[in-house]
């Protein structure tokens, strides 16, 4: 039975999301067609304290099943939300994070040791961008309470108030500063432990113009963003060997099938044309006997 590889993409809502249109982890399929599955298993607003939670569900370290070609190991974004504000609960320390991440990337070895994995630090935040939304989304949900006659008296209330609360420009979720300095932990220990670590903090502030260019709400990623984690993605899996150029197609293309004879391209490939489930399952045909 062919069993097409896998990459796993591990993460917080920067990686759910990376199947949307345009996405990062969507682009990924694209490159790797019929040559690996590209397997999101994103989860918004975790941070690594509950990833690690999930871990041993996700990845037993005793599975029948082949161990994952590679995998992205992507938080942080929201291990560095502060403490004391309106997304506390994700906060995780600085000390604490860094070792939640020496634990799933030594999770991953324990499975397989030749497998990949690729750290992503977590992007820089726009604070200006933030505050923005987060006077949007209070806005928004402000209007499903009020009668459509008292609309026009909303704004006025509405100028000095936002999600995260009265004095929420003094009092940010989040700062790039801090932040960077999860950026930076996540690229030490990468150098640490000897995996590859795209360092998206500092690639994306290298570009002028980045907080719109890269950050759509000052820390979910725009198209563009996307692009750019796609491209270094790329880059890593293709340090490592694993470019897909290099990689064979699951089955035949089908400009080396002949139409007189289809069987022998896959016979070519260790591949059955009987068209038995037996001889493409083998651990199936041994519950027959």
């Amino acid at each position: 039975m062919v069993v097409r590889p896998q990459i796993v993409l591990l993460g917080d809502s920067i990686t759910e999301q990376s199947f949307r249109a345009g996405g990062w982890g969507a682009a990924l399929a694209d490159s790797y067609s019929r040559k690996a599955d590209i397997v999101v298993r994103g989860y918004g607003g975790y941070n690594t304290r509950w990833a690690l939670l999930l871990l041993h569900h996700l990845f037993p370290l005793y599975s029948c099943l082949p161990p994952p070609l590679a995998v992205t190991i992507f938080f942080g974004a929201n291990d560095a939300a502060l403490f004391g504000r309106q997304s506390q609960k994700q906060h995780v320390p600085l000390p604490e994070y860094k070792d939640n991440l020496r634990k799933i990337i030594s999770h991953f070895k324990q499975i397989s040791p030749t497998m990949l994995v690729v750290l992503i630090a977590p992007p820089p935040v726009d604070e200006d961008a933030r505050e923005q939304y987060a006077m949007f989304v209070f806005f928004s949900l402000s209007f499903t309470l009020i009668p459509f006659s008292s609309l026009q008296y909303a704004k006025p209330s509405f100028n000095n108030r936002s999600l995260y609360g009265d004095k929420a420009r003094k009092l940010p979720e989040r700062t790039n500063e801090v932040t960077g300095t999860y950026a930076t932990q996540c690229v030490d220990l990468a150098q640490e432990m000897h995996v590859p670590c795209i360092d998206l903090w500092t690639l994306m502030q290298q570009t002028q113009g980045w907080q719109k260019l890269f950050l759509r709400d000052g820390l979910h990623l725009t198209e563009e963003g996307n692009g750019l984690v796609h491209s270094e993605v790329l880059r890593a899996l293709n340090a490592a060997g694993l470019a897909a150029e290099e990689m064979q197609l699951d089955f035949p293309h089908h400009s080396a099938i002949d139409g007189a004879h289809p069987e022998m391209a896959f016979q070519s490939q260790g591949c059955s044309s009987s068209g038995n489930v037996d001889a493409f399952c083998p651990e199936i045909a041994s519950n027959h006997i």
